[in-house]
């Protein structure tokens, strides 16, 4: 048996060849040592941090620790490293973690870090979880805010340390990963507000969102937006965001800034050159101490007085601005912008880029969903003043949509039959015309192709039980979609029948008048039709023969009284017949060459239905014994 005080240096050579480990069963045998005496020495170099434990099931496993001098430890990492004994007094500070707190060395080793007063590990929760470390690893993650307002995220791990003398302690680990944490942060900004951008509803002010939205990724920034209207080519500020801006704005400018009209329609124009595709990606202006091209009052394209706008620089100490336009598709829908304080650079730019990309896209749906929503309204307003019922059906015969005159032509609301079916049950009660209905309006479809207007007429049953005859003009859309116009034609086919029954009673008149005509015609007496002022109107052809005249063209226009020798007596004939009575007498007449001769002339009124005069008709007869 080996001497007790070689035990140490036996064990650690045992295990330095058997990098799995060894229980004290193994490492006893192996050294030929009593079992106790191993497990003795094995807690003390366990203790002293020559040797590390495992549990594997009900036994121990002692391996090599595996050890670090610490100042390599220290020098050769990114991350902040601290050493603290066991009363939590700092013994060790590499150099990334004194950049990091910006105090040289001698002012933190030798302080208890919770009377130090460092960023970070001073902290309550830091702090915590340091006092309460006990022999396994603590990791944990820690924020801390600077005092600009930027937020920066730590990994901590807290690690139980024994020093060489067997002292113990714990060291402070502390791995950056605000980029880490920022990106994880990010995707569920972007992913929540795709979610928010598309549930949000009309009411909502997607203005607002989009400014709290910037100033969420930008902690302690400003924010506003201009919303563009490309008819008007207006700016008007919608929204604003930021502790105090809104107030602080409304007494700077003697006014609320929400609904400022702003002449930014000049970024179009000369000097800017401005287009919406220039404007899409986010733009720097360094505005104070000196700008770095545009001034804040350029920028507000002098629409507010640049004493104003020094004002405002000044309350709310902005150093820079950075805006962009809000284009989707190559089209503006507004501007936005985040004003920073002195040292502060733009943040998570692909992120307010991206965000703002996801509220263009947004202001473009609704403004959309607005146009959409407006030509529905009118178009509903035009088939509702239409002077035809019209009707929207949709491919399992349920009404979409009926406009007033359709309810007023049958009398039935779509609730009292949402279907056509049932529909049809209602305008047409009697069985048999109801089928003979449908077997129509089948055949009419199916000899049809989409699109085709299918006119058909039907007479049928209103609500207050009268019928009423109704023109019909259905069409099927691709998609299955019946448009149906319906004409109540009810009044126009009652005059068609009377229109028919006229016609067929002139064409009797008709015929009768073409007897009375021909008569007229044929007879021998000499007869001509005067109006009421005694012009002529017509002369038969015995009126033709008798006054020397070869055609009627030469008589029909002059005046009867031409005829005659005494023109005056026969206006007085004339107005005496047109009077209601009548005449009859020998008088000389003229011919064409002038010759005279004695006539007998019968003068009657022309008197038609309702018992107005309408003319005289004169007969005349040759007399032989005339001078």
């Amino acid at each position: 048996m080996q001497p007790e005080r070689d035990i140490p240096g036996r064990v650690l050579r045992a295990l330095r060849f058997r990098p799995k480990g060894m229980t004290i069963t193994e490492i006893a045998k192996a050294l030929g040592a009593n079992r106790n005496s191993v497990s003795k020495h094995l807690e003390v170099l366990q203790a002293e941090g020559h040797v590390e434990a495992r549990l594997v099931g009900n036994a121990k496993v002692y391996s090599i620790a595996q050890r670090i001098p610490l100042s390599a430890f220290l020098c050769f990492t990114k991350n902040l490293i601290l050493v603290l004994d066991a009363d939590l007094t700092i013994v060790q500070a590499n150099d990334q973690c004194l950049a990091r707190f910006g105090c040289p060395k001698e002012d933190i080793v030798g302080q208890n870090i919770q009377d130090a007063g460092l960023p970070i590990v001073s902290s309550p929760e830091a702090l915590a979880v340091i006092e309460g470390l006990e022999r396994e690893q603590v990791i944990t993650d820690i924020s801390h805010r600077r005092d600009d307002g930027s937020e920066f995220f730590y990994q901590m791990q807290a690690i139980p340390t024994t020093f060489e003398d067997g002292g113990k302690g714990c060291t402070i680990v502390l791995e950056d990963i605000t980029e880490r944490k920022q990106y994880i942060r990010n995707v569920s900004f972007l992913a929540r507000t795709a979610i928010d951008l598309v549930d949000l509803q009309p009411v909502e002010d997607i203005c607002q969102y989009i400014v709290d939205g910037l100033t969420e990724l930008a902690p302690g920034a400003f924010a506003y937006f201009f919303s563009y209207d490309e008819a008007d080519r207006h700016f008007f500020v919608r929204a604003v965001a930021g502790e105090g801006f809104r107030e602080g704005l409304t007494e700077l400018l003697g006014r609320d800034p929400v609904g400022l009209e702003l002449p930014i329609a000049r970024i179009f124009d000369a000097p800017y050159h401005q287009t919406p595709l220039s404007m899409r990606g986010l733009q720097v202006f360094v505005l104070r101490p000196e700008p770095s091209s545009w001034s804040f009052y350029d920028l507000c394209f002098r629409g507010i007085a640049k004493e104003v706008c020094e004002a405002i620089l000044e309350r709310f100490d902005i150093e820079k601005i950075c805006l962009t336009g809000l284009v989707w598709r190559d089209r503006l829908y507004g501007i936005a912008g985040i004003f920073l304080s002195p040292g502060r650079d733009v943040e998570n730019r692909e992120t307010i880029e991206s965000f703002l990309r996801q509220a263009s896209i947004a202001l473009a749906r609704r403004e959309t969903a607005e146009r959409f929503k407006r030509s529905e309204a009118r178009f509903r307003g035009m088939v509702d003043s239409s002077p035809f019922g019209v009707a929207l059906i949709d491919r399992d015969g349920r009404f979409i949509y009926a406009n007033r005159r359709f309810i007023e032509i049958f009398g039935h609301e779509t609730d009292d039959a949402p279907t056509v079916a049932a529909w049809i049950r209602l305008i047409f009660p009697e069985e048999e015309t109801r089928q003979e209905a449908i077997r129509a309006w089948r055949s009419d479809l199916e000899r049809s192709v989409p699109g085709q207007v299918r006119p058909r007429t039907f007479t049928v049953r209103a609500r207050d039980g009268s019928k009423k005859t109704v023109l019909f003009r259905p069409v099927t859309f691709c998609d299955g979609t019946e448009y149906v116009t319906c004409e109540d034609i009810t009044e126009e086919a009652r005059a068609y029948r009377l229109l028919v029954a006229d016609i067929a009673d002139l064409r009797q008149r008709e015929q009768e008048l073409l007897i009375k005509d021909r008569a007229i015609a044929s007879t021998r007496r000499a007869v001509a039709l005067l109006d009421l002022d005694g012009v002529v109107t017509y002369a038969n052809a015995a009126f033709l023969t008798l006054w020397g005249y070869p055609t009627a063209t030469g008589v029909q226009g002059l005046h009867f009284s031409r005829f005659w020798e005494r023109p005056d007596e026969i206006q007085g004939i004339i107005q005496a017949v047109i009077d209601g009575g009548s005449w009859h007498g020998e008088l000389a007449a003229l011919r064409n060459g002038g010759e005279k001769f004695r006539a007998d002339l019968l003068g009657t009124p022309i008197v038609v239905e309702d018992g107005r005069v309408i003319g005289m008709m004169a007969a005349a007869t040759f007399r032989r014994n005339g001078a």
